[in-house]
C-alpha cells in the first residue's frame, strides 16, 4: 500500500522534501499558499519559481486546500518559516488526523517564547512526543535537486515512528539515520545557520580559512553546551545534525545564512542583504530566539552575541570582530 504524505510548504525545501518522499514511492500532497504554484504544479510538474527546468516525479499533486492535503496522511511535514509555524499550523491543525505524525522539517527557534518546531507543534497540536518529529542534517535543497548523494537523520522519541518516518523517504540518493534526540537535532540545525552567518560575515570581510575554521569549531562548542543545557546527548552534535549540518552551511555558497552573512561582511545594510539574498534566511531572525534560548538557560554564547549585534544592532562587523578576539582567554574545554 502506497504511504501518503502531506507537505505542507512549496518553497525550496518543501519541493525538495516532496521530490525525495515521491522518489522513494510515496503519494505526496503538497499545500502551496498561492493559487498559481499550485497550478503550475498540476499542470507542468514543476515549481519554477525555485527550481526552473526541474520535471518533479510523478505522484506530487498540489493545493491551496489544507484538509485536502492532509486527508489520509500517515506524515504531514511543515516546511514553512519558523516564524509562521505557530499561526500556520492553529489554522491547519483541525484538518489534521489525530493519527498523522508531525515532522518538523524548519531549523528555528521561536522568537518571543524560545521554543524549539517540536515544542511549537505539540503545544498547538496537543500531539504527544510520538507523534512529533523533526528532520535534520546537512541537505542543501540546491544539491538534493539533483539528486546528489546526502545522508540526514529523523529524530522522534518513538523508534518506531523515526524507523517508519526513515522507511519513507529513503532513497537512492538520500540516507537517513534514526535518532531519539530530537532536542539535540533541533538546536544543532538552529544554531548552524547562527554560525553559517558568522563565518559568511568572516569570508566578507576577507578572513581565511583560519578564521572560518575556529568559528567553526566554537561555534560547535556553543551549540553543545546549549544542547546539554537542555538535556541534548552531547554525541549528536558530533554527528550529522551537529557537525554534518554546520560545516555544510559554512562551507557551501548554496546556503541562504552563509551567503548572507557575506553580504553583511561586505558592507551591505541589513536592508539591501534582505533584497539581495531574496530568500528566508532562518539565522537571521533566529540569532535573537537563539541568544534568548541561551540566556534562559545560563549558556555562554559569545559568537551568537557578536552575530546578533551585527545583523541587529547595526554594530561594524570589523568593531563586533575586535571585541569577541578581546575576550578573556579561557581553557579550551569551556
Amino acid at each position: 500500500m502506497t504511504t501518503r504524505i502531506a507537505v505542507f510548504g512549496a518553497g525550496s525545501w518543501g519541493t525538495v522534501f516532496a521530490m525525495i518522499l515521491a522518489d522513494a514511492g510515496c503519494e505526496v500532497s503538497v499545500w502551496a499558499r498561492r493559487p498559481e504554484v499550485v497550478d503550475t504544479i498540476n499542470t507542468t510538474g514543476r515549481n519554477p519559481e525555485y527550481f526552473p527546468g526541474l520535471d518533479l516525479p510523478p505522484g506530487i499533486t498540489a493545493t491551496t486546500d489544507p484538509a485536502k492535503a492532509a486527508a489520509g496522511a500517515e506524515f504531514a511535514l511543515l516546511a514553512v518559516p519558523s516564524q509562521t509555524l505557530r499561526a500556520n499550523l492553529a489554522a491547519w491543525s483541525s484538518v489534521i488526523d489525530v493519527d498523522t505524525v508531525l515532522v518538523s522539517l524548519m531549523k528555528g527557534v521561536e522568537l518571543g517564547t524560545a521554543k524549539l518546531m517540536s515544542e511549537v507543534i505539540a503545544e498547538v497540536t496537543g500531539a504527544g512526543p510520538e507523534r512529533v518529529a523533526v528532520v535534520s542534517g546537512p541537505n542543501l535543497a540546491g544539491e538534493i535537486v539533483h539528486r546528489q548523494p546526502a545522508a540526514g537523520v529523523v529524530a522522534c522519541k518513538s523508534e518506531d515512528v523515526a524507523r517508519r518516518l526513515q522507511a519513507v523517504c529513503h532513497t537512492g540518493y538520500y540516507r537517513p539515520y534514526t535518532n531519539a534526540d530530537v532536542v539535540g537535532c533541533e538546536i544543532g540545525g538552529a544554531a548552524k545557520n547562527v554560525i553559517g552567518l558568522a563565518v559568511g560575515i568572516a569570508g566578507g570581510m576577507g578572513m581565511g580559512d583560519n578564521t572560518k575554521a575556529s568559528l567553526i569549531t566554537r561555534g560547535l562548542a556553543e551549540t553543545t553546551r546549549l544542547g546539554q543545557a537542555m538535556g541534548a546527548d552531547p554525541h549528536t552534535f558530533a554527528g550529522l545534525a551537529g557537525m554534518g549540518d554546520l560545516v555544510a552551511t559554512c562551507a557551501s555558497p548554496l546556503s541562504r545564512n552563509n551567503t548572507f552573512g557575506t553580504h553583511l561582511g561586505r558592507g551591505m545594510t541589513l536592508q539591501q542583504t534582505v533584497a539581495a539574498t531574496r530568500q528566508t534566511a532562518e539565522g537571521v531572525t533566529s540569532c535573537k530566539s537563539v541568544l534568548d534560548l541561551g540566556r534562559r538557560h545560563g549558556v555562554d554564547m559569545p559568537i551568537t552575541e557578536t552575530v546578533v549585534d551585527i545583523v541587529h544592532g547595526g554594530k561594524p562587523p570589523q568593531v563586533a570582530v575586535a571585541e569577541l578576539m578581546s575576550r578573556s582567554s579561557k581553557p579550551e574545554r569551556h
